[in-house]
């Protein structure tokens, strides 16, 4: 199978499971879809120059969360404002008021915090696993998972460990 084909194929396969990612991430479906975009373009540069492409989900997984913490880094330098709403949107599926209420405290963690909580929480990925995805240390896995879960406890209060069952659960 040529490169295109394998490349199509594995879009249509985990598109929407990257969306979800890079939307937990950013907390805003326009730079979602942008961060997706990104992530995608970069992975289909690679895809002729890669040995192996059996573990093609995790590698996009990583660009996902790579291409999002890079932004972050990028948004002090840029004279445009990301804004959270926009006049006019398209209906967004209803939601449970858990999941917003988590979600809008998720936005409020840090960049690579917040990219530890998704990877272990909504995608089940382990330790090594999530280490792995980040390219980091075992170690900082499990301190920005700890400083992450602190700030939404700080940011939930009392609610946070039903709310945080709640919403990983039903992920």
């Amino acid at each position: 199978m040529n490169w295109d084909a394998e490349f199509t194929e594995h879009f249509d396969r985990c598109a929407d499971s990257m969306r979800f990612t890079a939307y937990l991430l950013c907390g805003n479906h326009h730079e979602a879809e942008d961060v997706v975009q990104t992530a995608f373009l970069k992975l289909y540069l690679a895809g002729p120059k890669l040995v192996r492409r059996e573990g093609l989900e995790p590698y996009l997984r990583r660009i996902v969360v790579r291409t999002f913490i890079a932004e972050r880094r990028r948004v002090r330098w840029r004279r445009e404002q990301l804004r959270g709403e926009l006049p006019e949107q398209a209906q967004a599926p209803v939601l449970s008021e858990d999941k917003l209420v988590v979600w809008d405290a998720l936005r409020s963690v840090p960049a690579k915090q917040r990219a530890v909580l998704v990877l272990r929480f909504w995608h089940d990925l382990g330790v090594e696993e999530t280490a792995a995805a980040l390219r980091c240390t075992v170690g900082t896995v499990k301190s920005n998972t700890n400083r992450g879960l602190k700030a939404l406890r700080r940011r939930l209060g009392p609610a946070f460990e039903e709310l945080w069952q709640e919403v990983s659960r039903g992920a």
